[in-house]
């Protein structure tokens, strides 16, 4: 396979690993289950004074999915942009790719222990296509 089309695949994961948690993550408090109604409040209703404001840690929670849909955001574009433009800035894609290579593995591992498989999956997957796209470019490029 070619690199432009394993980055395509990957930066297609990962639009589809941004849509699942964007889904999940303004779900998360919607559920019928009382024990998990009880954790939510719990995480929902005590406010408390942390680095000059006042939130719960249901907000914390809610604003650090926030921030993980950029990351998934930028990863797609970027994996996506650098696909079409891979002999015009090769040094500069290889670099690029990775770093993507290794914060997709590291986020991969991190979702595999505290998350679940699936999301692990995209993300892991993602990273493999993008380190044999970024070896496929240093082969070309030797």
């Amino acid at each position: 396979m070619k690199p432009k089309l394993l980055l395509r695949i990957a930066s297609l994961m990962m639009l589809l690993h941004l849509i699942g948690h964007s889904f999940g993550n303004e779900l998360w408090k919607k559920t019928d289950d009382p024990t998990k109604m009880q954790v939510i409040h719990a995480m929902t209703y005590y406010k408390f004074p942390f680095m000059g404001s006042v939130r719960s840690f249901g907000d914390n929670f809610s604003g650090y999915g926030y921030a993980v849909s950029l990351f998934l955001i930028l990863s797609s574009v970027l994996l996506w942009l650098i696909s079409s433009s891979l002999k015009e800035k090769t040094t500069l894609s290889i670099k690029i790719l990775l770093t993507l290579f290794i914060c997709l593995t590291i986020l991969g591992i991190d979702e595999l222990i505290f998350f679940f498989p699936f999301a692990a999956s995209l993300s892991l997957i993602s990273a493999i296509l993008t380190g044999l796209a970024t070896i496929l470019m240093r082969n070309l490029n030797s």
